[in-house]
């Protein structure tokens, strides 16, 4: 299976706070930890040039589940959210019981319960049995306000397959077994604010350049083209970053050096709490 949805990735604030929410209450496992020096060439931390961190956290590997990068730009305190993401569903009765232990606020939203992670991003959870065989991630979800033109992109330009669709919401994949992306209309302007994210997905390499052609023979922005990546002592990755009617920033990746870069690291979560302990002491002498 070449194509794929990978993660979703999250501009925070408070990286101490937001870890022990995805490892905690969600339960999710660290599964890469990366540092930089400086910002990335496709923008990946944002418009930001200082050091920065990446943590892949997820409910399995990443060949197989659809994960959450946490990107943490060191001395920046605040972002913005705007009203572009709209929520991750879950299914996963634990993550209930662990919000009850955790004394986590749960709230419900058309009959579906949801927690709030530090910087405001919802988590919906189905209350059923955490699967074994199968990532608990159900589908990503984000605004759009013309679901035509959201679907003729999505659809017709990037090839993702039609689920379900109704007149207020479509539902998008490469596979009925992964994870989708939700489109819901929200009748009103998309304000990205400073809090945007970014969703990614692996494609074969040797497609990249034919979908940003693609994309841009029929008027669509590109915001990086087609671009090889580094990432020290570890596998170069080409991208091409999209940006669809409503200015939602999608990664397409390759996939399979994107598969050598992603292999899990035993090590990251030491070296992820090394750096939250290191950074913790700096503020305070600050």
């Amino acid at each position: 299976m070449t194509c794929r949805a990978l993660h979703f990735v999250f501009k925070i604030a408070e990286r101490t706070k937001t870890i022990k929410f995805f490892r905690e209450l969600l339960g999710m496992k660290i599964l890469r930890h990366e540092e930089f020096t400086q910002g990335c060439e496709a923008a990946c931390n944002g418009p930001y040039d200082n050091r920065w961190s990446k943590t892949m956290v997820g409910y399995g590997p990443e060949d197989t589940h659809f994960v959450i990068e946490l990107t943490y730009n060191y001395g920046v305190d605040d972002y913005k959210l705007g009203n572009d993401f709209l929520g991750i569903t879950l299914k996963s009765s634990k993550v209930l019981e662990n919000a009850k232990l955790l004394g986590w606020p749960v709230e419900v939203e058309d009959n579906m319960s949801y927690v709030v992670a530090p910087g405001g991003y919802k988590f919906y959870v189905i209350d059923e049995p955490q699967p074994v065989d199968k990532d608990p991630v159900v589908n990503v979800m984000l605004s759009s306000t013309n679901l035509t033109k959201s679907m003729k992109f999505w659809n017709e330009i990037l090839g993702l397959k039609i689920f379900n669709q109704n007149e207020s919401v479509i539902e998008l994949g490469f596979d009925e077994d992964q994870a989708k992306l939700k489109l819901r209309d929200i009748g009103e302007p998309i304000n990205h604010a400073t809090g945007y994210g970014r969703i990614a997905f692996a494609v074969p390499t040797s497609d990249l350049k034919s979908y940003q052609e693609n994309a841009i023979n029929n008027q669509y922005k590109i915001l990086t083209p087609f671009v090889t990546l580094d990432t020290p002592g570890k596998a170069s990755v080409s991208v091409v970053i999209f940006a669809d009617p409503d200015g939602h920033e999608i990664c397409f990746v390759g996939d399979k050096e994107f598969r050598e870069l992603s292999q899990f690291d035993p090590s990251s979560e030491k070296q992820l709490d090394k750096y939250i302990v290191k950074d913790e002491a700096r503020k305070l002498k600050n």
